[in-house]
């Protein structure tokens, strides 16, 4: 039985396919592009040389292109802030005295427990506050 070879780098390019997925490291996807490429030149019936020449030149250009592209786009995404990170530095309506001990405050919509940072401090119902931490469920504020 003999196997043609643009059939080998078809299997070539699913072996190539597995890590893909497995690790999600691209590079094996463009090696993978590289054998569909060089299975192309076998099917048009390229020469072993003309097919390995190929694989090598698609799958290091698409290194060479692809990776620092990826790369910026990757640098450039947005950063934004969850949970209780994005409540950090936000205003909030004291509802109940909020002093070193505890107390009561409106934060993104809901009633949150609250103390201030400076244990001397007191905040009275309708001051707005800052919030500079969250410990635990209650928010620390300035």
């Amino acid at each position: 039985m003999n196997i043609d070879a643009w059939v080998w780098w078809l299997i070539g390019a699913a072996g190539l396919g597995i890590p893909l997925v497995l690790t999600a490291l691209p590079e094996f996807g463009m090696f993978a592009v590289g054998a569909l490429a060089a299975a192309g030149t076998a099917a048009l019936g390229g020469g072993a040389v003309a097919q390995v020449l190929v694989f090598v030149i698609v799958s290091v250009a698409l290194i060479a292109v692809v990776r620092p592209i990826a790369n910026r786009h990757r640098d450039q995404r947005p950063q934004h802030r969850s949970g209780i990170e994005a409540l950090k530095g936000r205003s909030a309506l004291v509802l109940e005295r909020v002093d070193g001990s505890g107390g009561r405050i409106k934060l993104a919509g809901e009633v949150w427990s609250a103390r201030s940072l400076d244990v001397d401090s007191s905040f009275e119902p309708g001051q707005s506050v800052d919030v500079v931490d969250i410990d635990g469920a209650t928010a620390v504020v300035m």
